[in-house]
């Protein structure tokens, strides 16, 4: 599987907490692309669909949701409830979001910039891209 859990460091005193994510650094790629989102409703899913080429760190900035990660031979379920923990997702890694609190905030870094072409929306031509690597 091509995913990895990522702890990340905190710097903090009594006024707060701060993480600083740097491309190369603690993001292992070049951040070409920052998005995230937002107003979230517990009993819709988001995703289901996965990437050619592009590289991505998650983050639950506030509140929580899980991912279904999937390779093409195993299905793993991951929470991210925490915004000291980050979520690497690599290429070729079918993922579906679901079970977000109200109001779920995540931010996306990512190492392509937007392209459609890049999408695989279909989990059976997944599946397919798979075998045909």
């Amino acid at each position: 599987m091509n995913y990895k859990l990522m702890n990340l460091k905190v710097f903090g005193d009594e006024r707060g907490k701060l993480v600083s994510l740097e491309g190369n650094l603690s993001v292992p790629f070049d951040i070409k692309r920052v998005y995230y989102i937002f107003d979230t409703v517990p009993d819709q899913e988001r995703g289901k669909h996965a990437h050619k080429e592009l590289e991505q760190i998650i983050v639950a900035m506030d509140g929580a949701c899980q991912f279904v990660l999937d390779d093409g031979k195993s299905r793993e379920e991951v929470w991210l409830n925490r915004p000291d923990v980050a979520l690497y997702i690599g290429k070729n890694m079918w993922r579906e979001m679901r079970h977000f609190s109200y109001g779920c905030k995540l931010m996306v870094l990512a190492s392509k910039h937007y392209d459609e072409k890049e999408y695989i929306r279909d989990y059976n031509k997944f599946l397919e891209s798979l075998q045909n690597k």
